[in-house]
């Protein structure tokens, strides 16, 4: 096979590029991968401790979820975190937007997206970072984010979340917690995963206990409180 299909380096169409042509163009990807981590390192190891909070890009203000989303936001930051989020519009904005309204940090690390998702507007103009790769990215919420808060969301949201608990189960990554928000909405995955996956023996007992699920934003907030709290570490004051 002499051609192969390969997504364009922008996004924007599907190209065919021969084999030659596809090394070539992956090792010049090296060079704005590289880019891409030592911006983000250099940005987001000046900031502190932050709490990432995912969600549905879609979620709409007004929404019940985005309301959620900035008042959890608001209540983490005064208790002395920074906010992360994905940078786009939706739960994201709404957190964002919470973090703005408490006076504290407001991060935001924006990937570039075929329909163009843009940077809301209440991310701090320091901390937003710009990403074409989506591998750069979870790097970044893997390495500086000191928990996860998650919540509705679609298959970003999920890619997310199992990243985390993979590499906090296989010991890969430092223990944080990861919070789910909505029994409603949550709750049939997580009797999935212990009617399937740990009935079956695929997982272990204490796996599951890598993430927690509440159904309030004040349950969320206590979980993260609680946890700093146990080790002694301090917030983002």
């Amino acid at each position: 096979m002499t051609e192969e299909i390969n997504k364009s380096n922008d996004n924007q169409h599907v190209a065919l590029r021969t084999w030659a042509e596809t090394k070539a163009h992956d090792s010049w990807s090296v060079f704005k991968i590289m880019s891409e981590i030592v911006d983000g390192y250099e940005t987001l190891g000046k900031i502190g401790p932050c709490v990432a909070v995912f969600g549905s890009a879609r979620t709409r203000p007004g929404d019940k979820c985005y309301h959620m989303a900035e008042e959890l936001a608001y209540l983490l930051t005064k208790k002395g975190f920074g906010i992360i989020t994905g940078g786009g519009p939706g739960a994201m904005e709404a957190a964002n937007k919470g973090a703005h309204i408490a006076g504290g940090k407001s991060v935001g690390l924006n990937i570039n997206l075929p329909f163009e998702q843009m940077a809301n507007p209440y991310i701090d103009h320091d901390k937003l970072i710009q990403f074409d790769y989506f591998f750069t990215r979870k790097l970044m919420f893997m390495r500086y984010a000191q928990g996860y808060v998650v919540l509705p969301g679609g298959f970003g949201t999920m890619d997310e979340l199992f990243e985390a608990i993979t590499l906090i189960q296989t010991h890969k990554l430092v223990n944080f917690p990861i919070v789910l928000i909505s029994k409603d909405y949550w709750g049939g995955l997580v009797t999935w995963i212990k009617e399937k996956m740990l009935e079956q023996g695929k997982i272990s007992e204490k796996d599951l206990d890598i993430f927690h699920l509440v159904d309030t934003i004040e349950e969320a907030v206590v979980v993260i409180d609680d946890f700093y709290r146990k080790y002694s570490l301090k917030p983002n004051f």
